[in-house]
């Protein structure tokens, strides 16, 4: 019991560490707005494109941190405890008539060998794209006037936001 609670107190400090991507949102808007544009692009690449606007700014989206995971099958044992050698199963049936006379049946059935304990699939193998997805809003002096994260996948491991990974958002 005492194991159980450690796990369950570790797992929550683990998860309390996580940044989500709201939290990394407030973080990079921080960090970035007022900043130059030019300066984002040296330090994470460059946009994967740009739209100019009506005032003379630019919208860039950005993205980066891409990978792919490899998530295996995740299998199953039978939670059938009783790994006999033989198993019996009784089956009683009762049965009315028509003229009200009951007839109660009793069936005994034993089978002879092993348990099959043969895993079963739960989830098959698959896999899982990573990445951050950024919209950058620069003004005509090209300073970054908003900065959000507007595609975020989960992390690595337990993290909750790929952006917070890329964009180095530490809490």
């Amino acid at each position: 019991m005492t194991y159980r609670l450690t796990m369950l107190a570790a797992a929550l400090s683990m998860l309390a560490g996580c940044t989500t991507t709201e939290e990394a949102n407030t973080a990079i808007q921080s960090r970035w707005i007022g900043q130059p544009a030019d300066a984002f692009f040296t330090r994470y690449g460059p946009p994967v494109n740009d739209f100019p606007t009506r005032d003379g700014g630019t919208i860039y989206t950005w993205r980066g941190g891409e990978k792919t995971n490899y998530i295996p099958a995740q299998y199953a044992t039978s939670d059938n405890d009783d790994d006999d050698f033989a198993r019996t199963k009784t089956r009683t049936v009762t049965r009315t008539s028509d003229d009200g006379d009951e007839q109660v049946t009793t069936t005994t059935r034993t089978s002879i060998g092993f348990s099959d304990n043969t895993p079963r699939m739960i989830s098959p193998a698959r896999t899982e794209d990573l990445f951050c997805e950024v919209q950058i809003s620069a003004g005509e002096d090209d300073r970054i006037t908003s900065i959000r994260a507007s595609n975020d996948t989960t992390g690595e491991g337990l993290s909750l936001s790929r952006c917070a990974e890329v964009l180095e958002v530490t809490k």
